[in-house]
C-alpha cells in the first residue's frame, strides 16, 4: 500500500513523469528537461519545462494535466513563435508533434499563478488557453521570440526568469494558503475528505471551495481525485504487475471499481488495459 508521496521543495523540479501517458514513448522522441527558476520565483513555480523535437513521423502525446496553470511559449512548424496562458485542463490533453518544434513552459504550483494575475479568479482560466496579453499587461511583441530563440537552454531559462519577474509576483497571503493546502493534498494521501481539510485549515467547506476557485481554478475535491489518478498512472507505467485493489485502498477509494471508473474516464482506457503498454 503506498504511503504519503512527498512533494518537492518549492522551485525544485520533479523527477517523476506523473501525468504523462506513455512517458517512455514520448521521451524516446523528444528532448525533455526541467529547470529551476530564479530564487524569487521559486515559492510560486514548480519548474520550467523545455521540449525540443525533430521527427520524421508525427507523434501524438497525451497528458493528464496537473492542477496547475502553465505559461507556454511555442515555436511550431505551422506558425511562428507565440505564447499563451493555459488554465487547468479538466480532461486528457492531446497534442500532435510533427516536424521540428520547440516549447518552453512554466508550470506554476497550484495556487501560484494568482500573484502574477492579481484580482483574476483562476476559475476563469480553467479549460482555456488564452494569449499572454489577455492576462499580463504590457507584453512585449518579441516576448515569445526572446524566450524561444536561443539555442542555449540556459539562455531560455534566463529569458523565462526575466519575463516572469517583469510581471510579478505580487505578495498575497491567500495565495500562500492555497498553495499550502494544495501541497498538503498532494503530499498526504490521508487527506481524502474536503470537510476534514477545511476544518484543519480553520475554514468552512464553502470558504475552502471559494479559495480554490479563486486561487487554484478547480475545487479541492477535484485536486484530490486528480492526484489519485496521477499516482495510479505512474504505478501503471513503472510496475510490472499492479495490485489494483490494494492500490485503490491506498489511494482512499471505497473499492477497486471506483478507481477503475475514474482512471478510465480520465485516461480513456481501464488501468488493466493500459498497464501492459
Amino acid at each position: 500500500m503506498p504511503g504519503p508521496s512527498a512533494s518537492p521543495s518549492p522551485g525544485t523540479p520533479r523527477r517523476d513523469t506523473r501525468g504523462i501517458v506513455d512517458a517512455s514513448g514520448l521521451l524516446t522522441r523528444v528532448r525533455f528537461r526541467r529547470h529551476t527558476p530564479a530564487e524569487p520565483l521559486r515559492p510560486y513555480l514548480e519548474h520550467y519545462w523545455l521540449i525540443d523535437w525533430d521527427l520524421t513521423e508525427p507523434y501524438v502525446t497525451h497528458v493528464v494535466p496537473h492542477p496547475s496553470v502553465n505559461v507556454v511559449f511555442q515555436d511550431l512548424p505551422e506558425r511562428g513563435p507565440f505564447g499563451e496562458v493555459a488554465g487547468i485542463g479538466l480532461g486528457l490533453f492531446s497534442k500532435e508533434l510533427a516536424g521540428r518544434g520547440r516549447v518552453c513552459g512554466v508550470q506554476f504550483r497550484p495556487g501560484g499563478f494568482r500573484p502574477f494575475a492579481p484580482g483574476r479568479a483562476m476559475a476563469d482560466l480553467t479549460g482555456r488557453e488564452v494569449p499572454l496579453g489577455e492576462v499580463f499587461d504590457d507584453v512585449r511583441p518579441d516576448a515569445a521570440a526572446t524566450v524561444l530563440g536561443p539555442d542555449d537552454e540556459h539562455a531560455r531559462v534566463a529569458a523565462l526568469d526575466a519575463f516572469l519577474l517583469r510581471h510579478g509576483p505580487a505578495p498575497d497571503p491567500q495565495a500562500d494558503l492555497a498553495m499550502e493546502l494544495a501541497d498538503r493534498i498532494r503530499a498526504d494521501r490521508t487527506v481524502r475528505r474536503v470537510g476534514d481539510l477545511a476544518r484543519e485549515a480553520g475554514l468552512s467547506v464553502r470558504a475552502l471551495q471559494r479559495l480554490f476557485a479563486a486561487y487554484v481554478g478547480v475545487g479541492p475535491k477535484w485536486v484530490v481525485l486528480r492526484y489519485r489518478i496521477h499516482e495510479a498512472l505512474e504505478r501503471a507505467e513503472s510496475a510490472a504487475a499492479v495490485d489494483w485493489a490494494d492500490l485503490a485502498a491506498g489511494l482512499g477509494y471505497a473499492d477497486q471499481a471506483h478507481l477503475v471508473r475514474d482512471f478510465t474516464a480520465t485516461v480513456g482506457v481501464p488501468p488493466t488495459a493500459y498497464a501492459p503498454r
